[in-house]
C-alpha cells in the first residue's frame, strides 16, 4: 500500500525542510463535468498525459479513495514506474493522490476544477519534500524543473482535447 506524504515538511533535527510546490493552471471553454469525466478516466490518460508509456493496471478503478494505479512513465530520459494511490475525489471539483517512483521523492498531486462563466479553470499542483543530502539538490533543482515541464505539457495537451 502506498502511504500519503504528510505535507508538513521534514524535521531534520536542526531545521525544517520546506515542501516544494509546483502549480500551473489554465482556462478551457468546456463544461467542468465533461472535462472532469475526460481527465479522470484512465482510458484517456495516454491521450494527454506527457511521457506516459502505458497504464500497467488498466483494469483497476480510479474512483474511490484507496484505489491504486501503476503507470510506466518517462521522466528525465529514464523509465520509471509510478505507483499512485487515490486520496480524495470530489466529482467536478478536486482529485488528490500521491505517488511513489524509484529515484525520486514521494509526490503529492492535486487536480482542481473551478467553474467559470465560459468554461472552467483547471489547476494542477505537485508538492514534495526534498530528500536529504545530494539527492535533495536533485529534488530541488531537477525534479522541480521536470515536474513543471510535465504539468505545463499536460495543460498544452488538454488544449486540443477540451476545446
Amino acid at each position: 500500500m502506498v502511504r500519503p506524504l504528510c505535507g508538513c515538511g521534514r524535521d531534520s533535527g536542526q531545521y525544517r525542510v520546506p515542501v516544494i510546490r509546483v502549480e500551473v493552471s489554465r482556462e478551457y471553454p468546456t463544461t467542468t463535468a465533461a472535462a472532469f469525466d475526460y481527465i479522470t478516466d484512465p482510458a484517456n490518460w495516454p491521450d494527454y498525459w506527457p511521457d506516459l508509456i502505458r497504464v500497467e493496471t488498466p483494469e483497476r478503478s480510479w474512483a474511490e479513495p484507496g484505489d491504486e494505479m501503476r503507470l510506466r512513465m518517462r521522466f528525465m530520459r529514464s523509465e520509471v514506474v509510478m505507483q499512485m494511490a487515490l486520496d480524495r475525489l470530489v466529482p467536478a471539483q478536486v482529485v488528490e493522490y500521491h505517488s511513489r517512483q524509484d529515484g525520486m521523492p514521494e509526490l503529492r498531486h492535486e487536480r482542481h476544477w473551478e467553474q467559470r462563466d465560459n468554461g472552467f479553470r483547471y489547476r494542477i499542483a505537485v508538492s514534495y519534500e526534498p530528500r536529504p543530502g545530494a539527492k535533495g539538490f536533485f529534488d530541488r533543482v531537477l525534479v522541480r524543473r521536470g515536474v513543471k515541464k510535465a504539468l505545463t505539457r499536460t495543460l498544452d495537451n488538454l488544449e486540443s482535447r477540451l476545446t
